[in-house]
């Protein structure tokens, strides 16, 4: 074995061709973990803003930082558990579109500025910028009002038998007796 003084070693690690490779992989997950979260994370951007002003506002008002950032989870949730359930609950359509909208355009809003913010590092004409953060507002807002319409607590065996009377043909009353028949008329007493 030879030493040569000042020479360095050639190993596989510190090769520049594999650096170039595991910075680029690295790169790649770390754009698709951000990406995750910003589609896992957009139902939250109201529920987040909600609990982020009342805990800033508790904190100027003196509660003290644990305290402020207790009340803001506390608000936070509470938001988000409230849209969730007046969502799933209302049977107007004008008031279940506002509550998503009021959910959903908060978070299309953050997936513009993401969007713009990425590409504006690898893009260099800015309308191709402009409709890239077109295109992720209008995904990630689909994803939150996707996500805000998940139906969290489905209708009772119960509701759909007695609703099931609706899908018989045009005309057709239940008669006396049947299960699926409402209770007034499996009794027998007339409506």
């Amino acid at each position: 074995m030879v030493v040569v003084e000042g020479a360095t070693l050639a190993t596989f690690v510190t090769g520049t061709i594999t650096m170039l490779i595991i910075g680029i992989l690295l790169n790649i997950a770390g754009l698709g973990l951000f990406c995750w979260a910003l589609f896992t994370l957009a139902v939250y951007a109201v529920p987040f803003f909600v609990g982020t002003t009342a805990g800033f506002y508790l904190f100027q008002a003196g509660t003290g930082p644990f305290g402020a950032i207790a009340i803001g989870f506390v608000a936070a949730s509470l938001t988000l558990a409230a849209g969730q359930y007046a969502f799933s609950v209302a049977r107007s359509a004008n008031v279940r579109l506002v509550i998503g909208l009021l959910f959903a355009l908060p978070a299309a809003r953050a997936g513009y500025d993401a969007t713009l913010a990425f590409a504006h590092i690898g893009v260099p004409s800015e309308w191709w910028r402009e409709a890239f953060a077109v295109v992720g507002a209008i995904t990630v807002g689909g994803t939150a009002w996707a996500r805000m319409s998940i139906v969290r607590n489905p209708a009772s065996r119960e509701v759909v038998l007695r609703r099931s009377h609706l899908s018989r043909p045009w005309g057709q009353r239940p008669r006396a007796g049947d299960s699926e028949a409402p209770s007034s008329v499996r009794l027998g007493s007339a409506r």
